[in-house]
């Protein structure tokens, strides 16, 4: 059998934090060498790797198929009782369309914003304004269907499927079967069949993958216990009962599922059905109020000199001109002359309400910068460059990397969102994106969590973390070896 005959629907990257040991580029990488047409990433109640996800896929020619495992609160998102709440039903959604993708999206936010209980939780109401465009499967064992089974109660789990089934529509909801050579989904594979034909409701065939091959199923267990702070001899640990949770290839998943009629096949129906095409690029930026008569170029060329005459009292010397000009002839290239004025028009506010602020980073090399308000160091003063700033061989987004007290910082939020608002009848909160920073362990860090994990003598562990060199950044522990 060959491995365009089936598609993985259900993966989990590093996104997946301290649980999915795939990185996304190993991830694909192994999905082209299997030759798969497609892959689906599917991480736990966000969406973090998605863009990345898509473009590493993209590159090695495995169609990407954008989904997450979501959790659904057991009652409402919004209720937080300790031993009714804390736990959630996984569900896995992927993406048809762009509508799809963005209702994806709408849901891990307000997950994160509205549902958060030890986990960033959807519920049923939120599945009904935001379906369109997702296809939906029964997923694992933690999911509400097969919780039901699990306590016996084959009654509320046909229920609940054909609650899901009405919902989605029987096309876009699918019984998901999964078998790591658990008696648990031995048992609710039967019953999920059973499910499947009295609703009229197709099947499909997964493997829960969270790592790549079946190797690397005692490193996956090691990163466990690095994320719930235990070693391997610990007995009541959150452990992996088998070792299959990898990506497997299409002859493993057919001879798990051939008897089951069409979940093989289901798989790459789905992956065929599921089209999204994101776009990469600049996005339009809004207006921060420029003058009738001046583009942005010209209007921050007219603050830029006015700032010069202020700033020297009408007698800048000919190489600040000249710097001047050289940093407006670059913006103008790179066309980010509207980023720098709506940095500005912040600043301006923060300095106008005082609130205190600071720039730091490569920002801090912009003579512009300093000219229209935003820094307040002479760059040339100090011999700043601007080129690690802005420069025609790096045509990026700038980054002015700005921070502003804690306690006031969020009248500046508000101030930005207001203003520059698409749709002013929209709450703050949909309107403001905020970034996120992910860490990766460094070689002494993994190698110290991943000793205590073993259960190593701390002492030993400092000795071998002592035996890698220290440089900013870049060390691995292939560079060691």
């Amino acid at each position: 059998m060959s491995s365009k005959d089936f598609v993985h629907l259900h993966c989990h990257s590093e996104f997946s934090l301290l649980d999915g040991a795939n990185r996304l580029g190993h991830l694909v990488a192994r999905a082209a060498e299997l030759e798969m047409p497609a892959l689906a990433v599917t991480d736990h109640g966000v969406m973090y790797g998605v863009a990345d996800f898509y473009s590493k896929a993209k590159a090695v020619g495995v169609q990407p198929i954008l989904g997450v495992e979501a959790y659904v609160a057991p009652r409402h998102r919004k209720l937080r009782e300790p031993k009714l709440d804390s736990s959630a039903y996984h569900m896995v959604l992927l993406a048809k369309n762009l509508t799809g993708y963005q209702n994806l999206l709408k849901l891990t936010s307000i997950a994160a914003l509205e549902g958060f209980y030890y986990k960033p939780r959807i519920d049923r109401e939120l599945l009904e304004k935001y379906h369109e465009g997702i296809i939906a499967t029964t997923a694992c064992l933690g999911s509400e269907i097969n919780s039901h089974l699990m306590r016996k109660n084959y009654d509320a789990a046909r229920d609940a499927a054909a609650f899901y089934r009405d919902l989605f529509g029987r096309d876009n909801y699918f019984v998901e079967l999964q078998n790591h050579n658990l008696p648990e989904q031995i048992e609710c594979n039967e019953s999920l069949v059973k499910i499947a034909s009295e609703l009229g409701l197709d099947m499909i065939a997964s493997n829960d993958v969270h790592y790549l091959k079946d190797s690397d199923a005692d490193a996956h267990d090691i990163l466990l216990c690095i994320g719930t702070g235990s070693t391997i001899h610990d007995k009541d640990r959150l452990k992996y009962a088998t070792q299959e949770f990898y990506l497997k290839d299409a002859q493993q998943m057919k001879t798990l599922f051939g008897n089951y009629k069409g979940a093989i096949e289901n798989t790459l129906g789905i992956a065929e059905r599921c089209k999204v095409e994101l776009e990469f690029g600049r996005c339009p930026m809004p207006s921060p109020g420029i003058p009738d008569g001046f583009t942005p170029l010209e209007y921050l060329r007219h603050l830029s000199y006015e700032g010069l005459k202020q700033k020297y009292h009408g007698n800048a010397p000919e190489h600040y001109v000249e710097r001047l000009e050289y940093e407006l002839g670059i913006i103008e290239m790179t066309g980010f002359a509207q980023y720098l004025l709506i940095v500005r028009d912040f600043a301006l506010f923060a300095e106008q309400k005082e609130i205190f602020y600071g720039v730091r980073g490569s920002a801090a090399g912009c003579f512009i910068s300093y000219l229209t308000g935003i820094t307040d160091i002479d760059p040339i003063e100090y011999g700043l460059t601007f080129e690690r700033f802005l420069n025609p061989e790096r045509v990026q987004m700038p980054d002015v990397d700005m921070d502003f007290e804690d306690t006031r910082r969020g009248e500046v939020i508000e101030y930005v969102t207001k203003k520059y608002s698409p749709n002013q009848a929209d709450p703050i909160e949909a309107r403001v994106a905020q970034i996120i920073t992910f860490g990766t362990l460094a070689a002494r860090a993994v190698l110290k969590d991943a000793g205590k994990a073993l259960g190593y003598p701390a002492p030993d562990v400092d000795k071998l973390c002592k035996m890698i060199p220290t440089i900013p950044v870049g060390m691995t522990i292939d560079a060691v070896a």
